[in-house]
């Protein structure tokens, strides 16, 4: 089925490509309030119309620079970047709004929707139609929205966003965890054990209680054990065989060597 991906996603960026070249400019009547020009920001954002919807808001604070109307704008403006698939300007927005705005009583919802935005950051178009291993992506933008989420629960432990985060979070913590142990792996193949054991403290060191912890536990073993570092390796092993009794790592390690 993967051959029909391609023509679907070009029939994809085509028409929502033409959809958006072919948009004629929203311009706010002069005599218009603060509140008018917002209620028709906001409109425009409700029915997912976000180019509109932007126009709006970029009028907004260029007429109306003080105020919480203008603060919202900004706001409202880092999720229609973000929802029309502009994460690039969604950070720079909401970055100023912080920046800019640190007082401001949503500031909670700003690091969350800062978090949501780095959650999907580096998801290419071919990604959400084709699926795959998320612990092989490139790790950064996660790093961001493990940063971003905590920072919520810990400044805002009552926010309603909370509780999503915290999920976000154990995922997060998960995926960048398996993701250091998949390129311990690769230098163990590689010969690179000095790497390849950094790698595996790095989860012990950061991502306790994550499922990779075992794997970490059972690299460094194994690496240090080539390395002639027997001491760690034992140090490794016993580690491995209190907190996950009875894994076959810890025999593999001791009784029948190794498999690099």
């Amino acid at each position: 089925m993967k051959k029909y991906y391609l023509p679907l996603i070009i029939s994809l960026i085509s028409t929502s490509g033409c959809s958006y070249f072919q948009r004629d400019p929203v311009v706010a009547e002069e005599n218009w309030t603060v509140e008018r020009v917002y209620s028709e920001a906001k409109a425009a954002l409700n029915t997912e119309d976000y180019f509109t919807a932007l126009e709006y808001y970029e009028q907004l604070e260029a007429r109306f620079p003080f105020g919480i109307y203008a603060q919202q704008a900004l706001l409202e403006s880092a999720y229609a970047h973000y929802k029309s698939d502009d994460p690039e300007a969604a950070i720079a927005t909401i970055d100023r709004f912080i920046r800019v705005y640190p007082l401001n009583p949503n500031m909670d919802y700003a690091f969350y929707l800062r978090g949501l935005i780095n959650f999907t950051r580096d998801i290419g178009l071919f990604e959400k139609y084709i699926p795959r291993d998320e612990s092989q992506r490139d790790p950064g933008s996660a790093r961001f929205a493990l940063k971003d989420f905590t920072t919520l629960v810990t400044r805002y432990p009552k926010s309603t966003y909370g509780e999503d985060a915290v999920q976000r979070i154990v995922y997060l913590r998960n995926r960048l965890s398996q993701h250091e142990v998949n390129v311990a792996k690769y230098y163990m193949r590689r010969g690179a054990y000095v790497a390849a054991a950094n790698r595996g403290r790095y989860v012990i060191e950061n991502y306790d209680r994550t499922p990779a912890m075992p794997e970490a536990l059972l690299i460094m073993a194994k690496a240090y054990k080539v390395l002639e570092l027997n001491e760690l390796s034992e140090d490794a092993l016993r580690v491995l065989e209190k907190n996950y009794p009875g894994h076959p790592g810890v025999a593999e390690v001791r009784q029948t060597g190794l498999e690099k």
